[in-house]
């Protein structure tokens, strides 16, 4: 199987968090220092005027600024929480670093079950969002959505939700699953998908967009599903039978074609970012996309 790296949004995102971080570690050690400056100096200042006072007998005032130095003294600014002390990734790099490894894992799986005839594209974008991976090849095109979700997923058309379990097996958090646009995965998926199929259509290449959501945390597991506007699965083994299962037929003019269309339609939205002719590709026998 060919591979294809349109994009790594994910992976981006990564990095800009993880940056966003340690600046804010940074702003917050040089916070620090200048509040520590300002305090020994102001420490500095008490003492002297103290000691003055001490020289020509002024008790009280020697007094008071005795007890000032003192107080001052426990007034320490503190010093932020050193890295090893505090959890250095956030709760977003953990979330992000897990849809990675989950798609390089649909990667690498695939890789080994599919002969040259299927390409994986990864990180296709148009105006209607981003799909994780695009798999072509003899039996049809999918659009594949990755989810790493610690939980039991419970659909219900488009609406989706978390029930996560304690070790006795009671509910200890319930939540609905979706993006910062309020979309449920299978909307993330069907949205930029519907929008590609329109697209090939519209060029003369009458191809259905296969939609499959797959859950691949180790604890992810499927509850209650009702009217599933996607296909929904806990492995990659899942695509794979619904590839083996397809009545689609692409001959390679077809997928040849296809595959131009989408890297031409990639390279549209996403200008300044990568292109097709720019595309990155890899793969066992060393192949280039065709554009």
């Amino acid at each position: 199987m060919r591979v294809v790296e349109l994009s790594d949004h994910p992976a981006e995102m990564l990095d800009q968090v993880a940056r966003q971080r340690q600046a804010a570690q940074r702003r917050a050690q040089d916070q620090y220092e200048d509040a520590l400056v300002r305090y020994q100096a102001r420490v500095q200042t008490m003492r002297v005027r103290r000691d003055r006072a001490r020289a020509r007998h002024g008790w009280l005032e020697w007094l008071r600024l005795a007890f000032g130095v003192l107080v001052a003294k426990r007034r320490v600014p503190r010093r932020p929480a050193p890295p090893a002390a505090a959890k250095a990734d956030t709760d977003t790099e953990e979330k992000l670093r897990a849809g990675i490894e989950g798609e390089q894992r649909v990667a690498t799986e695939l890789g080994r079950a599919l002969s040259d005839e299927w390409t994986l594209l990864h990180g296709y974008l148009n105006r209607r969002g981003e799909i994780d991976h695009l798999l072509l090849g003899p039996a049809g095109l999918f659009a594949i959505e990755v989810k790493t979700v610690n939980a039991t997923v419970h659909i219900d058309g488009d609406r989706w939700r978390a029930d996560k379990y304690d070790r006795y097996g009671n509910v200890v958090e319930q939540r609905l699953i979706e993006d910062r646009k309020g979309r449920s995965p299978s909307r993330q998926l069907t949205e930029p998908a519907a929008e590609l199929e329109s697209f090939l259509h519209r060029r003369g290449q009458r191809v259905q967009v296969q939609r499959v959501v797959l859950l691949l945390h180790e604890r992810s597991r499927l509850g209650i599903v009702q009217n599933p506007a996607v296909q929904v699965g806990t492995s990659v083994g899942y695509l794979l039978s619904l590839a083996r299962a397809s009545a689609d037929r692409l001959d390679e003019r077809q997928r040849a074609e296809i595959h131009r269309l989408i890297l031409r339609d990639h390279a549209f939205h996403t200008t300044g970012r990568a292109s097709g002719g720019a595309a990155r590709t890899r793969g066992r026998r060393g192949a280039r996309p065709r554009t």
